[in-house]
């Protein structure tokens, strides 16, 4: 299934940073998972974890640990993993996730009005599939990001409680990406 409908469908990320929350998440309804920990000697058995539950799983290659901080870095995923995306805040490691057949999922922070005056270059440099606002607490920015870019948006960081998420949503994100596992149960379904 394509990203976006799945997101459609169930709009709640669950971010992983450890053992726990990965068997968390895979039981949750969360059909998108964002691995946020591990290292060059288990992500493919963190990735296979996911990819059994049935959900799709995405590495967010800068915090893997043991790896370069070059390109080579996606292709050696393709081949010891079965990861259907990447997330990076890097544009080049998300220009090389997209020429070995990744999604590409920019995780932008916006810290200040310089950061977000600077969104647009940043995602025309990259061209991702996805946008990933931090925080994803600020529904008022999130409107404004919209406005300006044409990438599907996931509001990510303190994304605290099921309000937190609501409003992002209603703001115009696709989905929500949270540690909260309190509040992974609504990608069963938002109303």
């Amino acid at each position: 299934m394509d990203l976006v409908e799945l997101l459609k469908n169930a709009p709640v990320v669950a971010a992983v940073k450890d053992a726990q929350s990965l068997q968390q998440a895979l039981d949750s309804p969360c059909q998108v998972v964002s691995v946020l920990y591990g290292n060059i000697c288990n992500i493919g058995r963190i990735v296979g974890q996911i990819k059994q539950a049935g959900k799709m799983a995405f590495v967010h290659v800068d915090l893997l640990e043991g790896s370069s901080r070059q390109e080579v870095v996606i292709q050696f995923l393709k081949i010891v993993t079965q990861a259907d995306g990447i997330i990076s805040t890097k544009p080049a490691m998300l220009k090389a996730a997209r020429q070995h057949g990744f999604w590409a999922i920019h995780r932008l922070f916006v810290l200040d009005s310089i950061s977000f005056n600077n969104i647009e270059k940043q995602v025309a440099q990259s061209a991702p599939d996805i946008v990933e606002i931090l925080p994803g607490c600020m529904p008022k920015v999130l409107g404004w990001i919209t406005e300006r870019i044409s990438q599907p948006i996931i509001a990510g960081g303190l994304v605290c409680d099921e309000e937190d998420a609501r409003l992002a949503l209603a703001a115009g994100a696709l989905a929500v990406s949270t540690t909260n596992a309190s509040v992974w149960p609504l990608a069963a379904g938002i109303s």
